[in-house]
């Protein structure tokens, strides 16, 4: 099973830019595709952008399409997710995990605060 921890959360301000990083224990981790998710006060956590295992394709939600880049080094077991042109209603608690296509199935981490201010 895979362990992860993410990190690189922050305050920005509109328009601003953060790159998040989630770093995997396990030496299986290239062997997986993964995602990164987020989750707002209130709201249902909903998928934000996937990556196959190899990096050889990515796919993103509508809301983030455009402004979002996930990327991944299997040497380093880390998957990253830079975010520019930061929208106050990116505020959330952004996780990643393993995926199938959309879904997650693996354990959560502790997620990583990302907070937009306008």
């Amino acid at each position: 099973q895979v362990r992860l921890v993410e990190s690189g959360g922050g305050l920005v301000q509109a328009g601003g830019s953060l790159r998040l990083s989630c770093a995997a224990s396990g030496r299986t981790f290239s062997s997986y595709d993964m995602g990164w998710f987020r989750q707002a006060p209130g709201k249902e956590r909903e998928f934000v952008a996937g990556i196959t295992w190899n990096g050889g394709s990515t796919f993103y939600a509508d809301s983030v399409k455009g402004r979002f880049a996930i990327s991944r080094d299997n040497g380093k077991n880390t998957v990253y997710l830079q975010m520019n042109s930061l929208k106050p209603e990116d505020t959330a608690v952004y996780y990643c995990n393993t995926v199938r296509g959309r879904t997650a199935f693996g354990s959560w981490g502790q997620g990583t605060q990302v907070t937009v201010s306008s």
